[in-house]
């Protein structure tokens, strides 16, 4: 049995931005304002897509699921980043790091599964118009919804069993704003390969994968898009995709960027450009993906408007409301 003649970490320091002390008080600032404008965002998508009975189908159904794994996606990082940058308590207890990181990566891993279920699910309804009420219907959604859920707690698991294992005897500063895996890996009293490979491989499997059925949904859509003989018909299409290939290329290409390769690889001179990209694409991103949503998407659009308006539909009238899969 291996003995370690140091103290057993028992809380991390997170450093932050270290080289931005000047700055931390306008750091603060800003990152509330853009985490208040991401939960506002998700909040309208969410109360929208309740409310308003147009939206009552597949797409938005997993888009309001995929705004509230975003509001807690970013409220698990930004309050303490933003505690941090007041430099009030830059500690994190030994326990509460690890559940930042578990519920990091979960997080995460739902939104890829709910991203190229949106896909598949634009795929049949492109694809197979006359089958899609059948093919995805209520329970159908409901269960996707919930396996993807389920699915990314379990598939966490190992990289956590894993971690969980290392000792960590000192130091205990984490060079990040949060506690991620690769800097946390670093500060392990013991050799992490083993570690870094269960989460390479985890990581990789997962953000490979979702990638691999949205490109492969998106090939068929196009390819059926193009016999489309109306060019009017082929543009209405393309627009209902729009949106989503925006926040899948944004998401899936800052996640492969810092999870599709070894943790080896990251080096001194790289840990501010990869706490450049960790913001990105746990602080801009979220707030970002409400806008595209709402900019790029007409019906969405016309229910805020209404909303505003204060004529959004909330009660249905019998016949009106044509059976459209949710």
């Amino acid at each position: 049995m291996e003995v370690w003649n140091t103290t057993i970490v028992t809380h991390f320091i997170i450093l932050g931005f270290p080289s931005l002390q000047k700055l931390q008080l306008l750091l603060f600032f800003v990152g509330l304002i853009i985490y208040l404008m991401t939960l506002s965002g998700h909040i309208v998508i969410i109360t929208i897509v309740r409310l308003d009975l147009r939206l009552h189908t597949p797409m938005y159904f997993f888009l309001s699921n995929f705004s509230f794994l975003e509001i807690w996606y970013t409220s698990n990082i930004v309050p303490k980043m933003l505690q941090v940058f007041l430099a009030t308590d830059r500690s994190i207890s030994y326990a509460g790091c690890l559940a930042q990181l578990y519920f990091l990566i979960t997080l995460g891993t739902a939104e890829c599964f709910i991203l190229a279920i949106m896909a598949y699910d634009r795929y049949l309804a492109i694809c197979n118009p006359l089958r899609y009420p059948i093919l995805m219907n209520n329970r159908v959604c409901v269960r996707l919804a919930i396996c993807s859920w389920i699915g990314a707690f379990v598939v966490n698991v190992p990289p956590l069993v894993s971690l969980c294992k290392l000792p960590f005897c000192g130091p205990n500063e984490i060079n990040h704003f949060f506690c991620d895996a690769p800097p946390l890996l670093k500060l392990s009293c013991r050799d992490p390969r083993k570690a870094e490979t269960v989460n390479f491989i985890v990581a990789t499997s997962v953000i490979v994968s979702s990638f691999l059925l949205i490109v492969v949904s998106y090939v068929l859509i196009i390819v059926t898009i193009l016999q489309i003989p109306s060019a009017l018909g082929r543009q209405k299409a393309f627009s209902t995709c729009g949106s989503h290939l925006a926040v899948v290329t944004i998401f899936f290409g800052t996640l492969m960027f810092m999870y599709v390769r070894p943790t080896s690889s990251y080096s001194k001179d790289s840990v501010n450009f990869n706490k450049l990209v960790s913001i990105f694409y746990t602080v801009v991103t979220p707030m970002l993906n409400p806008i595209i949503y709402c900019l790029r998407n007409k019906e969405v659009k016309e229910a805020l408007r209404k909303a505003v308006m204060g004529r959004c539909v909330l009660l249905p009238k019998a016949g009106n409301i044509p059976n459209r899969g949710w």
